[in-house]
């Protein structure tokens, strides 16, 4: 997404992309991950690349071949298969979690009922009864496209602004 004017999207198909965003931060909010799966199509493509600290302006610092995850639909689902067993310690007890999502920009996308999303993201948790809070904050860049009728998470990178990541483990979605 660049600064110079492009064709727009209708706002009805803003508001219906904007609301299957914040659909999704609820379902995370409420651990409904197997819903949050559905919301996805079976291409996805899901990654979250390292910053990095460079010197310079204007100078790219998102790592091009270093990430916190590279992940498929197959992969999240094994995760969050993971979550609804005993075995998933990182959730016992579960977290509180909540996704803030902002700054939602639509654009079209490359393809026919294809959009490029970008929207800023702040991630806050706390687990059991510390008064310890974790949080991340960043951008995401999407490709939604519609899949019979309904508008879906193809393709997402995750940029966080933190160089070093502070929460205790990666075991959340963003």
């Amino acid at each position: 997404m660049s600064n110079e004017v492009k064709a727009q999207v209708s706002l009805e198909v803003k508001d219906q992309i904007t609301n299957l965003l914040y659909q999704e931060a609820y379902y995370l909010d409420n651990r409904m991950y197997k819903e949050w799966l559905d919301l996805l199509t079976d291409d996805l493509d899901y990654k979250m690349p390292l910053r990095e600290t460079v010197e310079g302006v204007n100078i790219d610092n998102i790592s091009k071949d270093s990430a916190f995850y590279e992940e498929t639909k197959a992969s999240l689902r094994t995760r969050v298969n993971r979550l609804y067993t005993k075995s998933a310690w990182v959730e016992n007890p579960a977290t509180r979690q909540r996704h803030f999502i902002s700054n939602v920009v639509v654009e079209p996308g490359d393809n026919q009922d294809e959009c490029k999303v970008r929207s800023y993201f702040l991630y806050k948790r706390s687990r059991g009864s510390t008064t310890d809070l974790e949080e991340m904050f960043g951008q995401r860049n999407d490709v939604v496209k519609k899949v019979d009728g309904e508008w879906k998470v193809c393709s997402r990178t995750i940029i966080p602004d933190q160089a070093v990541i502070t929460t205790m483990n990666m075991s959340m979605f963003l």
